[in-house]
Parts: structure tokens; C-alpha cells; sequence
């Protein structure tokens, strides 16, 4: 079994070891809660409005508390005269609140799927060109 004396390092060496499986094993637990990067919340907001989503900012005390009622980065669905609304709330980069429809919301999910190349996703030939240019 487990020798009845340890050595000082023997004993230091693991403890930092439990110390490291505790925490490679709670970091995805901690990952979960994170709030999203900035460059992602800007992108998430700039395709909420191309897919039509409505945005109100929340510079009065009722939409304040309007935002602060909802979920941060999450989609809420409201039924609100039998239709249902999908609101989105972003107190962090533009402290406001998206709003729209089914429609919007499915528009949403097509950027996500198909989205709209960078300035890195040029093709290899131009990037050739270009460095042999410089």
C-alpha cells in the first residue's frame, strides 16, 4: 500500500498533483458561465441586425429593468397577442435589447450557418502575389 512516512517534495509533488486534476476537471464547469468575447458579443449584435431584429436601447429605467429581468446572451421566447417575440439581451457591449420574430430568428441561424468570409479567407494565389509584391 501506501508507505506510512512520506518525504517532504514526495508530499508537496502531490498535492500539486490533486491540485491540477481538481482543476483540469471543474475549468469546463467555469467555461460554461463565462461571458462571451467582446469581438463575438459585436458580431452577434451586427448579424442580429441584418436578420431584422429590432433594437431598443435601454436608457430609460423601464427598459433598464426591462434588461436586467432577462437573461444576458441568451434567446428568450415571448408570446406576446398570441405571436411569439424572440428577445435577445446584450447588457454588456451595446446595453440593449433585440427583438423579433420566427422569421428574423431563422434569418438569424442562416448568417450563423453561412457566414461571411474575412480578410483572412483569401485565396492562397493573391496571397503569393501580394507578399512577392512587398
Amino acid at each position: 500500500m501506501f508507505p506510512t512516512t512520506m518525504s517532504r517534495s514526495a508530499r508537496r509533488a502531490l498535492v500539486s498533483l490533486a491540485a491540477m486534476t481538481v482543476v483540469m476537471l471543474a475549468w469546463p464547469l467555469v467555461a460554461q458561465h463565462v461571458t462571451p468575447s467582446k469581438p463575438f458579443l459585436e458580431k452577434t449584435g451586427f448579424y442580429l441586425r441584418s436578420a431584422g431584429f429590432k433594437i431598443q436601447f435601454a436608457n430609460d429605467p423601464m427598459s433598464l429593468r426591462a434588461l436586467k429581468a432577462l437573461p444576458p446572451h441568451r434567446f428568450v421566447i415571448h408570446k406576446a397577442g398570441g405571436t411569439p417575440r424572440y428577445v435577445y439581451a446584450d447588457p454588456g457591449v451595446c446595453n440593449c435589447i433585440f427583438s423579433g420574430t420566427r422569421d428574423n430568428y431563422d434569418s438569424y441561424l442562416s448568417i450563423l450557418r453561412n457566414p461571411i468570409p474575412g480578410v483572412a479567407d483569401v485565396s492562397p494565389d493573391y496571397k503569393t502575389e501580394a507578399s512577392a509584391m512587398l
